[in-house]
């Protein structure tokens, strides 16, 4: 009774060279899928690879500008060359900045939100057409943020992209649960990596940890489990529009 087994299906995970993507990837390859790693740095999304390929299953890297559809069309026929499917749409690129509202130019506003939002909605777009005509369901997860609701101080440009995620997903979980392709995001919590943990302030560190019941950041390993759970049809085949929390608690705090 193997609810999550993901074996003869294909994942895309659309910034999978980050540090919860790259972790997120290595889940879906334990539980047999094949990877697809999208990303700009060819480096990082080879080193992922060779990660993923250590659990026995099968990855490849593919290089594209993920707010451009072209690039998008491309990293589909060519995944489509490789295993002849897509099953399975990670969405969570990013891009931040602490800018204070009265400071922001539209040229970051606009860099931020075409990463966070347009990149997603493209790659919905595009990965979640061949999905619905391909006509056996399907996956979609889109990474959200606790910034989404309610949003995080300090960055606000993140803050609105991350909540335009969560209705987008609840909107196309409606349009897209006709052909059983489901779509869920999951909210993770502070999950810095080591580099980001050196820039945050005693204050800003204490201020996280004194809202999140558990009283520490999250590791990139404790996204896998939501992450295959989403992404397993015989697991979560009843759930589409749902903003999964791993968040140490930091949702239900108040005072």
């Amino acid at each position: 009774m193997n609810l999550f087994d993901l074996s003869g299906k294909t994942a895309v995970i659309i910034g999978g060279n980050s540090t919860l993507g790259g972790s997120m990837a290595i889940a879906y390859g334990g539980y047999g899928a094949d990877v697809a790693i999208v990303g700009r740095n060819a480096e990082k999304s080879e080193e992922v690879v060779r990660k993923v390929e250590e659990t026995g299953a099968r990855a490849k890297s593919f290089s594209a500008d993920t707010t451009n559809a072209d690039d998008l069309k491309r990293v589909l026929a060519e995944v489509l060359e490789w295993t002849g499917r897509v099953d399975i749409l990670m969405n969570c690129p990013g891009k931040n900045s602490p800018t204070p509202f009265f400071e922001l130019t539209m040229e970051e506003w606009d860099s931020i939100m075409d990463v966070n939002l347009k990149g997603v909605v493209l790659a919905c777009q595009i990965f979640g057409k061949h999905m619905v005509d391909q006509g056996e369901g399907g996956s979609i997860i889109n990474i959200s943020s606790v910034s989404s609701e309610p949003p995080l101080s300090k960055v606000f440009t993140y803050s609105a992209s991350k909540a335009a995620v969560n209705s987008v997903t609840k909107f196309l979980a409606r349009e897209f649960a006709p052909a059983r392709v489901r779509v869920n995001a999951i909210i993770p919590g502070f999950f810095p990596a080591e580099q980001n943990r050196k820039i945050l302030s005693p204050e800003r560190t204490a201020s996280i940890l004194g809202h999140t019941p558990m009283n520490r950041f999250g590791d990139p390993q404790e996204l896998q489990g939501a992450a295959v759970y989403l992404a397993a049809e015989r697991a979560s085949g009843f759930v589409t529009g749902t903003l999964l929390r791993v968040d140490g608690g930091f949702g239900a705090m108040t005072i």
